[in-house]
């Protein structure tokens, strides 16, 4: 494989689907999009580790939804050392163009250590959101962090809440070539069975009252899931994280007797959708009082972006629902 067509395939999104067995599925390599969200911040390796796996299921699952504007996927804990972790995906603006993603992580150092990523999440919860935009109603779903990793996570997500059994394939770490710099890569594969008719699960009601993909299939769509997913458990870290196997050769070497159909890849890049303006809206909430709290001893108020650490300064009197903040005194005009 030439060098151009290797990084054809980097930072794009592969849909496809398997007639033989009613699946779909997608297929992501991410290289410059990591570069992008993690240069933005000085992470512990172990916090680069779960925000470059969460950022690849933003990617994957992002592709599979029809979305007017974004979708966001959240980790919250308590009791471990990474508090949050918030990714965002913001749907191409015409066709043609690229998918955004943004993602930023909130931990405390102290409680680090060195054991696996995941072990630096306590408990908590795991949401996707989707807003599709002025006028629609945002959706959230929301299921309890369980499983040794955030793609374990996620399946259980899909067969919880959407009643859909999911399987993730994922790799990520940092790669190093002859003249290029140390940098992270990630691919993973995403294969989601398709529902036949109402999504009710077929064998009980799963282990300790947390569904699993197994739940929700039996008989031959029990069959099929199984040996798609027996396919996929033969797929090495290389071949996902590539670039060495372009992802259509991964596909039909994996699945070649599940008759694979692909579609256009959809290209995704790091962007923020941060703004001046976005800012002053979402201050907008808060009384000139309150604007006073925020308001440093240089007489401004200051705001900096998480996602693409942008910093705004800000007159205070022009922020807040009333309009004017009052004077340093706090007494107005």
């Amino acid at each position: 494989m030439t060098l151009g067509s290797q990084i054809a395939w980097d930072d794009t999104v592969l849909p496809f689907q398997l007639d033989a067995s009613d699946m779909r599925g997608r297929i992501a390599r991410l290289d410059g999009v990591l570069t992008g969200i993690l240069k933005q911040h000085d992470y512990p390796p172990q916090v680069e580790a779960l925000i470059a796996e969460m950022a690849l299921l933003t990617a994957l699952i992002g592709q599979t939804i029809k979305l007017r504007w974004k979708l966001s996927l959240q980790v919250q804990s308590t009791g471990g050392a990474v508090r949050m972790i918030a990714t965002d995906y913001f749907a191409p603006e015409e066709e043609g163009r690229s998918a955004r993603i943004r993602a930023y992580a909130s931990y405390d150092a102290d409680k680090l250590t060195d054991g696996d990523p995941f072990d630096q999440v306590g408990q908590g919860y795991f949401a996707i959101l989707i807003d599709q935009g002025t006028g629609s109603t945002p959706y959230q779903g929301i299921t309890p962090l369980t499983g040794a990793s955030l793609s374990a996570c996620a399946e259980s997500y899909f067969a919880q809440s959407e009643q859909l059994p999911t399987r993730f394939a994922l790799s990520y770490g940092v790669s190093s070539a002859p003249g290029v710099a140390a940098h992270w890569r990630a691919g993973g594969v995403m294969l989601q069975h398709m529902p036949k008719a109402s999504p009710f699960m077929a064998s009980g009601q799963g282990s300790g009252d947390i569904l699993r993909a197994a739940d929700l299939v039996d008989g031959d769509e029990g069959e099929n899931w199984n040996r798609v997913n027996i396919l996929l458990d033969t797929v090495e870290d290389l071949e996902l994280v590539g670039p060495s196997v372009a992802p259509t050769d991964l596909l039909v070497r994996l699945f070649h007797e599940e008759s694979p159909r692909v579609y256009d890849a959809q290209a995704v890049r790091f962007g923020c959708t941060c703004s001046e303006d976005r800012v002053r809206q979402s201050l907008s909430i808060y009384s000139a009082r309150d604007i006073e709290k925020m308001t440093t001893d240089e007489g401004i108020v200051t705001a900096d972006c998480q996602f693409c650490g942008a910093n705004y300064r800000l007159d205070p009197a022009t922020l807040g629902f009333e309009g004017k903040a009052p004077d340093r005194d706090g007494q107005g005009d």
